[in-house]
């Protein structure tokens, strides 16, 4: 069955709301929509697309199933390696951060910069490749200055990254079978402060 992104961008949320009821057998569609200020329809819908449970009158979905069909569905058993380059704050930040899913593992960063590279976890960009190639890296955190992103980019694509979490405010020209996730951390707050001041009008 075909799946939308927004459906996809979900899986993540309702994965989370599962584990966290560990007391509970059976968890309603309409629990999970409160929860995550969605309606019941459009949970409903987004669980079928995974699983193949149809829950129970008055009970619900059986929690554990649930879980076993969205981790098989993003393939949560299979563990992804990724790199972060540039280890300033934001990379230092992510590189420490221990709460991705399982089935993501920080395993190094790069950065220009040797002192950075004191630590174990930090090497040279000329290291890149060879490192990214022994050990089949797919997946590359860019959190490098805006004026070196399209550079750096350009050597991720090189080495044979084919995804990129883009936290530079820089948008990537990449190959059509590179896919780019951009975070831009400024506008997410200009947004947010937007719909406070429109929230308080």
């Amino acid at each position: 069955m075909a799946i939308s992104l927004s459906t996809l961008q979900r899986l993540p949320a309702y994965l989370r709301i599962l584990k966290s009821l560990e007391n509970e057998e059976y968890v309603s569609s309409t629990l999970i929509a409160q929860k995550l200020n969605l309606s019941n329809i459009q949970v409903r819908k987004d669980l079928a697309c995974v699983s193949t449970s149809e829950g129970k009158a008055r009970l619900g979905f059986n929690r554990e199933k649930l879980i076993e069909d969205i981790e098989a569905f993003l393939e949560i058993d299979n563990t992804t390696d990724v790199i972060v380059v540039g280890a300033g704050r934001i990379g230092q930040a992510l590189m420490q951060y221990k709460n991705f899913e399982n089935n993501v593992n920080i395993i190094m960063g790069f950065d220009n910069d040797l002192r950075k590279c004191d630590n174990k976890k930090v090497f040279p960009l000329d290291k890149l490749q060879s490192l990214v190639n022994r050990m089949n890296i797919h997946i590359a955190i860019l959190t490098v200055p805006a004026e070196s992103a399209q550079e750096v980019c350009d050597l991720l694509v090189r080495v044979g990254i084919k995804g990129i979490w883009n936290f530079t405010t820089v948008h990537l020209d990449v190959p059509e079978d590179v896919i780019v996730k951009n975070e831009d951390l400024s506008a997410s707050l200009m947004l947010l402060v937007k719909q406070l001041r429109k929230e308080n009008e």
